[in-house]
Formats: C-alpha cells, structure tokens, sequence
C-alpha cells in the first residue's frame, strides 16, 4: 500500500493564540508569548520565564465526569481537537460512523501526580483521592480521554519521544495511513505548562534568566542567547487517506509527504548532527525531492548553544546550495515540549495557507553557525509550496516531517 496522506484539519491552543486565526495574527506580527510566573519564583525557580497560557474552562463544554480525567494539558488537547475537527468537518455523527484513531505526543503528566503524593503525604489516606487523579497522572492521559469523549474506534495510544513526541505521532499516523492500516487519525501534541513540570529542567540551568525583559529571552540562533524557556499548550493535525478526504468532500489544506527519524546513539541530552541529518536525509527520501525544492524549514532551535549549533550545522550540510528561509517559531512561543513537534506543523501550515514566513525574532546577531543560514529575522511575504519541519530530543530522538501544498 502507498496511500497519499493529507492533512484536512488543524488547531492549537498556544501561549500566542487561542486559535487558528489568534496564532496566525501573532506569526504574522512576531509576537511573543513569553511572560514571567511569580509562583515559579515562589517555588525556587531560577528562572521564572514561561509561555503564558490561560488554562480553558470547560464547564458547560463537558460534563463533570468526563472534565474529572483531564489533567492540564488534556484540557488544551481537547481545545485544539474540537478546533482541528471542525476544521476538517468532521462532525460526532461521522466520528460514531467510522474508525478514527488517535495518536498524540506527550512525555509527562507532572502536576497531578505530585498533587495526589502530596495529599496522601498529609492524610495518610489514599481513599481521600478519588478517581480523577489515576486517569490525569498516566502518561497517555490525553489520548485515553480525547478517545472516550470524542467516542473513538480506531488506534488509540500516546508517543513518548520527548520533544519530537508530537512529531512522532504525526509521523506515525502517516506510515499508518500510507500501510493502508487506518483511513483518518487525529494526531497532535500536548504539553502541561505549571511549575510541577519544569523544576528538573531548572536545576540544569537550561532556562533563560533573562527576566527583566521576558519577550527577549527566547533567542534562536542568536549569539546571546542564555537558554531556552518552557512553555506548551496543545495541537492537532487531522489526517486522512487522500482518497477518503476527497470522497467526503474534506477541505485539504496540504499533503504530508515525508517522514524521516533517527537515533543519535551519544549523548542523553545532546543533539549530533550526524543523528539530525539521518532524520532530514530520510524524509526528503521519503517524499521523493532534492533538497533545494524545499521552500522553508521551522527549525527545532531552542535557543541553547550546543542545540542551536548542531541544527546550523546539520541544515547547512544538506541545504547549503539553495538556502531556503529558516525560523524557529520557539523565538516566540518558547519551548512547548512534548508539544513543538506538532504545533510547529500547525504554525508552518498556516504560514503555507497565508503565504508568509514567521520571523525569528530576537535574532540580532549571528554567531559562525547561524551565519551559515538563511534566517528570516523578519517577516517574509513568501509563497510556501513544501517545507520541512525539524524535532529532536533528550535520548537522541529526531524527526523531520515535509509537507506540501495541494493545487
């Protein structure tokens, strides 16, 4: 089987938007995310920077019993979902109908594990913690709730590949597709976003300390950079087998059409180029095309030295003749996780629809690496017809996706 795999639906729910037309608006203006939390200070944070998301209230959108399992970042994938379906115009009646999957990228559920240790620490009693907590503490929290409120029948289970998670299950749904194995998959990314989740990260020193001017401290590529900032929220690729999409009359806003990963094999958490060009080899084999069709690349680029440097490297070794526009969208959302892979697909995507190029912003001067490439310091008017998009992660995980336009 070789099914063509297209993308009919998309959503977000970000530190930059709410929504579509929200994200699109702040892409478009480069602005940032990135705001400062008390509590963080309050808890011993070195650094109190994070993307700032307002957590969504889902009373009178869902019923107690199915609110009770979502942990945070649950609730942001259901945001994104109900937004990515009626993007795709699929509607319950069509989900009741037919097997739909779900595959969604998530590494952590850290804040309602430590609440329920917390409250069996002080009463002694696990009785006391009712049911909530063991479905919002697993690690496949979203995919186990998404499936049983949107009543799925088909896969169903969750990536954990650090922050190429939600690049793997978009890469997963598209082999799984293309193998003929299912017809449409919702797919996508989640990150919680609290100060429970991000205290190990702290203690390495690998956040910003810029806190006198949040907006500034996520610096991509930049010479004077201080470390990345966390942040999340969640994203939603809806995929579909071409011929199913068209037979239902989907709007198709774009065709996936490679997918390459790898393995670094080295360091835990330290990128190889050798690792990241097996990953971007693999895809542009995958879908069939030279390096220099590719029109834009969102970078993986979080903002540290040695990830920052490897990434220039790698692009640079198999882009370096053509020079495509290069960004990473982290410049202004920070560092969304388990998320980046996914929503980065979604900032890209709608890049691609509205023809433009996010700037990095932040970008003010190069250092030997970054001068290497074609960074998009501003925004571009550009048509985007393909465009690849880089994830890698701690244990040396990697993935690159390639996506291009329907005409």
């Amino acid at each position: 089987m070789n099914n063509r795999v297209v993308i009919t639906g998309i959503g977000v729910y970000s530190c930059i938007g709410k929504n579509l037309d929200e994200v699109k608006n702040s892409l478009y203006n480069g602005v940032s995310g990135v705001g400062f939390d008390p509590i963080r200070k309050e808890f011993g944070y070195r650094s109190a920077l994070t993307g700032v998301i307002e957590r969504p209230d889902l009373k009178g959108k869902l019923d107690r019993r199915l609110r009770i399992g979502l942990a945070q970042q649950g609730e942001f994938a259901y945001m994104s979902t109900i937004e990515a379906l009626q993007n795709a115009k699929i509607d319950q009646d069509w989900l009741d109908a037919h097997e739909v999957g779900i595959l969604f990228g998530n590494d952590s559920s850290a804040e309602p594990t430590i609440k329920s240790m917390d409250i069996v620490r002080e009463k002694r009693d696990t009785a006391l913690l009712g049911s909530g907590f063991i479905f919002q503490s697993m690690n496949s929290t979203v995919t186990m709730n998404l499936s049983v409120i949107f009543k799925l029948k088909g896969i169903n289970f969750t990536l954990s590949g650090a922050c190429a998670s939600g690049s793997h299950a978009i890469g997963m749904g598209y082999v799984m597709i293309k193998h003929g194995l299912q017809n449409q998959i919702i797919c996508g990314g989640a990150q919680e976003v609290n100060a429970f989740a991000m205290g190990s990260f702290d203690a390495l020193s690998a956040f910003s300390v810029r806190e006198s001017d949040p907006t500034k401290a996520s610096r991509p590529f930049d010479r004077d950079r201080d470390g990345l900032i966390p942040s999340g929220g969640a994203a939603t690729v809806i995929l579909e087998n071409y011929e199913t999409a068209v037979k239902r009359g989907a709007p198709i806003l774009g065709e996936l059409i490679g997918y390459g990963f790898s393995s670094n094999g080295e360091h835990i958490s330290q990128s190889s180029v050798d690792g990241l060009n097996r990953s971007i080899d693999m895809a542009l084999k995958d879908a069939n095309i030279k390096p220099e069709v590719i029109d834009y690349i969102n970078a993986h680029a979080t903002s540290t030295v040695h990830g920052d440097m490897n990434e220039a490297l790698a692009i640079d070794r198999v882009f370096g003749l053509s020079r495509p526009p290069v960004s990473s969208t982290k410049s202004m959302t920070g560092h969304e996780c388990w998320m980046a892979g996914a929503s980065e697909v979604v900032y890209s995507m709608l890049m691609m629809k509205n023809s433009f190029i996010a700037p990095n912003i932040n970008f003010e001067n190069p250092d030997e690496f970054s001068a290497k490439l074609n960074i998009a310091d501003k925004t571009l008017d550009r048509n985007i017809d393909v465009f690849l998009s880089n994830s890698f992660g701690f244990g040396g995980t990697n993935s690159s996706l390639i996506i291009k336009k329907i005409k």
